[in-house]
């Protein structure tokens, strides 16, 4: 069997199956995956009761309670789908993640109903990244009915579906690593645009607080004011930020580091100096950049920032480190793949960049695994309303990001 006759056996396979995928992706939508709170329990069953039904052998990698609630989550189970083509060949593993972020207001579709109008679905996660458990099963699904037919694949092809992309992954790709419960040659993960991408910042969080001593406030030269002290920290903050701004990467798609301070919380009333303020601050770091270093200069900041101040304390506390994703030789493998057939199948070119957010799929790339990100999306991400109200995902789009993955997949099982 040919390339292009796999090509035409897979592309039929995605067209006669598009209202099945459609209705597979409206049911795992309808089950909610809020993360905050994160309790993916019944999200990962939901998935797992439908890939069932269509043949497969599910693997539940159930998280252990007290570690999931010490994360700061409630429940979370990754799951494990495998099916091996002929003999030998390389493990590729499509991870796609079924946890999103609260819907909050201003919709005008249910959420959580999956409602298509205009050949769009409307709902939380059907474009980040419920979207790509449809487009990664249909594609497995097309691959076997591609070898059916004839086409010799050799290699196996892994699901990953887990549920903690929103907390940083660290139990859900992190877990099953960790677990050694896989060890992929190649990975593609969920994408939130037609893009492929090949590399992603990193990112520093940290929750920082100002102790000082409350008093009353017709006396406030009896106490130690924690709000000036954390006022002097954000000023640090925001001036460093031109000299960030001179900082450029050479990675096409990202531009330069950022520092925010996204979150104050402090004082006990109108008329009390405040004894407490804390601040919860996030810095992306661009690939370039050494997080051990970024880090280091991060805490000398805020800790000068506030030194020599009587009565002043700070405690900083790292709440996230995620690494930037980097290329790794053997990328350019999958890049290759995706672009051919993504040329082809949208009928335009499908550019490779990076990216200046984070991602899960940096976890792979740190256990030296080559990885970028591809699947159903716009053109760019604002498009989708990816994350905001009206979240929807063009169901032509989910169709074509399909085949895509799907002849990508064989060609590397053929090489």
């Amino acid at each position: 069997m040919t390339t292009e006759s796999t090509a035409t056996t897979i592309a039929q396979y995605v067209d006669a199956h598009h209202a099945d995928q459609i209705a597979f992706l409206r049911e795992i939508v309808r089950v909610p995956s809020d993360t905050p709170p994160g309790n993916n329990n019944p999200p990962a069953e939901k998935a797992a009761e439908l890939l069932t039904k269509r043949g497969y052998t599910v693997e539940r990698f159930a998280v252990p309670e007290q570690r999931v609630r010490d994360y700061g989550m409630v429940s979370v189970t990754n799951l494990i789908v495998r099916h091996k083509f002929g003999n030998g060949g390389p493990t590729i593993a499509l991870n796609a993640h079924g946890d999103v972020v609260p819907p909050g207001d201003g919709w005008s579709f249910d959420p959580y109903g999956g409602e298509v109008k205009d050949g769009r679905m409307y709902g939380r996660g059907v474009a980040v990244s419920k979207s790509d458990i449809a487009s990664f099963t249909f594609a497995l699904d097309a691959l076997k009915a591609a070898e059916k037919a004839g086409a010799k694949l050799n290699g196996t092809v892994e699901l990953h579906f887990t549920y903690d992309e929103e907390f940083g992954g660290l139990v859900g790709p992190g877990y099953l690593l960790e677990q050694k419960a896989t060890k992929p040659d190649f990975v593609i993960g969920a994408s939130f645009s037609y893009a492929i991408v090949t590399a992603h910042n990193g990112c520093l969080q940290f929750e920082v607080t100002v102790h000082g001593t409350a008093t009353h406030g017709s006396m406030p030269e009896t106490g130690h004011d924690a709000l000036q002290a954390a006022n002097a920290i954000l000023n640090a903050i925001y001036g460093k930020l031109p000299d960030l701004g001179k900082i450029k990467s050479k990675v096409a798609g990202i531009n330069t580091p950022t520092m925010l301070v996204g979150q104050i919380s402090g004082g006990t009333n109108t008329n009390v100096v405040p004894g407490k303020v804390v601040l919860k601050m996030d810095r992306r770091m661009i690939p370039e950049e050494n997080p051990a270093e970024v880090e280091a200069q991060v805490r000398a900041m805020i800790e000068g920032a506030v030194a020599g101040r009587s009565g002043i304390r700070v405690e900083i506390k790292r709440l996230l480190l995620a690494n930037a994703l980097k290329p790794l030789p053997g990328q350019e493998k999958l890049v290759g793949a995706l672009q051919k057939h993504g040329e082809r199948v949208f009928g335009e070119t499908i550019p490779a960049l990076g990216v200046p957010l984070y991602t899960d799929a940096r976890l792979y790339g740190e256990a030296g695994i080559p990885v970028v990100l591809y699947g159903a999306g716009p053109r760019t991400v604002p498009e989708s309303n990816a994350k905001r109200a009206d979240e929807n995902l063009l169901l032509e789009d989910l169709r074509k990001a399909t085949q895509v993955v799907a002849c990508a997949v064989a060609e590397l099982l053929t090489a």
